[in-house]
């Protein structure tokens, strides 16, 4: 799948702005602004990164205001009421980041996306230094991918590995990302399959899967009704 986005490596921003543990409060809502974004990864001296600071991380020291603080905040979000005093951003972040490496698929860092509810996630080397940060805007950037190249890798990567010689008899068309298979297989036990791995393809919107056995012949089974019409007498 040359020049198709496959992992995290292939979509990820590389040029990132990243902070200090002891980056100070001001500082921070400066660089946010100054870069547009909403959250910094934390680096500790090592330029590992060991957190993550975001706008929510921030907007509790005005949420936890001195005239709002009463017994029943100290109570309830006593973590959030300590974040609230905090000045700088080893205080303020969320540790441990949640991370992933370039070469992760990025099926893998979607679903990380989805199960930790965040919007980015900073790329690490093994040993945690810093590479780069992935947003979902990033992983979208799949499903550019133009019809014809995701039919070829269908073709390629799926109906082929699957059935071998008689991958021909199967026809794939592909409009907007969504895949059509049609045609008839030997091996019908492996129609869901071949549904399954052709959605797994990136690029992929959905699969409509046509495939069918096929035909019968009633003279090599005579227990077998003859689905074609009969001819008038």
């Amino acid at each position: 799948m040359s020049g198709t986005p496959s992992v995290v490596n292939d979509v990820m921003t590389r040029k990132v702005v990243a902070l200090r543990m002891g980056a100070a409060f001001k500082d921070i809502v400066r660089t946010m602004q100054e870069w547009g974004v909403s959250a910094l990864p934390v680096l500790d001296d090592g330029g590992r990164v060991v957190g993550v600071v975001s706008e929510a991380d921030l907007l509790l020291k005005e949420e936890y205001g001195e005239d709002l603080v009463g017994h029943y905040g100290q109570v309830r979000h006593p973590a959030d009421m300590v974040k609230a005093d905090a000045v700088t951003a080893g205080e303020l972040m969320t540790a441990p980041a949640v991370t992933v490496t370039p070469e992760a698929p990025l099926a893998h860092a979607a679903r990380l996306m989805a199960h930790r509810t965040v919007k980015r996630l900073p790329v690490v080397r093994h040993d945690g230094t810093l590479q780069g940060i992935v947003s979902r805007s990033d992983l979208l950037k799949v499903f550019l991918r133009d019809d014809t190249d995701i039919a070829e890798a269908v073709r390629r990567e799926v109906i082929t590995w699957l059935f071998g010689a008689h991958a021909e008899t199967v026809r794939i068309q592909v409009q907007d990302g969504v895949v059509t298979l049609t045609g008839r297989v030997r091996q019908t036990a492996l129609v869901p399959i071949a549904a399954r791995l052709a959605r797994a393809v990136p690029g992929v919107v959905d699969v409509r899967c046509a495939l069918t056995g096929p035909p019968r012949h009633p003279d090599l089974d005579p227990d077998l009704p003859d689905p074609r019409p009969t001819a008038p007498a």
